[in-house]
């Protein structure tokens, strides 16, 4: 009886031990987006971020895309005001999320970067050069009825992979890998 409690005891320390290392493996291995600079510019009476987001994707989204299978992006951006006097809650007074596919096209060698809302392709010859574009945000116009008091305001912006938008036979695998849940935190833009 005490043997066994005591190699029960040092199964259970070797299992918590592995479980640690493997954690820490996977949280080293994880690819994550960020947004590395996001700044409100004043233009006349009119507000415009400006943004760079980094996307370092993992090699099964790069796979991906090598083979063809079109990647969707999202950027979302959210306009925050304290709710009442309390800066712990907050109310969305605006928010929208920007869309963009981003695929390898094998008969000219490009990738394609499609914005879904405008319909404006662009060619790229790299996927390095793709990605920086695809995360250069210049001159997006804030909507102005929502800035007329913009000192209380606060606007965040977060980037990542749409997994509900890959083919579904892929679909389900994404879901469960944590290869496919690439995101960035929300960050808040920098007012003038």
């Amino acid at each position: 009886m005490v043997f066994t409690m005591h190699a029960y005891a040092i199964a259970k320390h070797n299992l918590i031990s592995l479980s640690l290392l493997l954690l820490s493996l996977t949280a080293e291995g994880a690819e994550h987006i960020s947004v590395s600079y996001a700044q409100i510019t004043k233009t006349g009476p009119a507000y415009n971020l400006n943004a760079t987001i980094h996307y370092p994707l993992s090699p099964r989204i790069i796979e991906a895309i090598d083979h063809g299978v079109p990647i969707t992006f999202y950027q979302e951006f959210q306009l925050l005001e304290p709710f009442n006097m309390y800066w712990l809650w907050q109310q969305n007074k605006w928010s929208t999320t920007v869309h963009y596919q981003l695929r390898y096209h094998a008969l000219s060698k490009q990738y394609i970067l499609l914005s879904m809302g405008t319909l404006q392709r662009r060619s790229f010859p790299s996927l390095d050069t793709a990605l920086d574009e695809l995360g250069k945000i210049e001159d997006l116009n804030l909507p102005l009825k929502h800035l007329i008091n913009s000192s209380n305001l606060t606007l965040q912006i977060r980037s990542g992979v749409d997994i509900h938008a890959l083919p579904t036979p892929m679909r389900l695998g994404a879901l469960i890998s944590d290869k496919w849940q690439i995101k960035s935190p929300w960050v808040n833009a920098t007012w003038p």
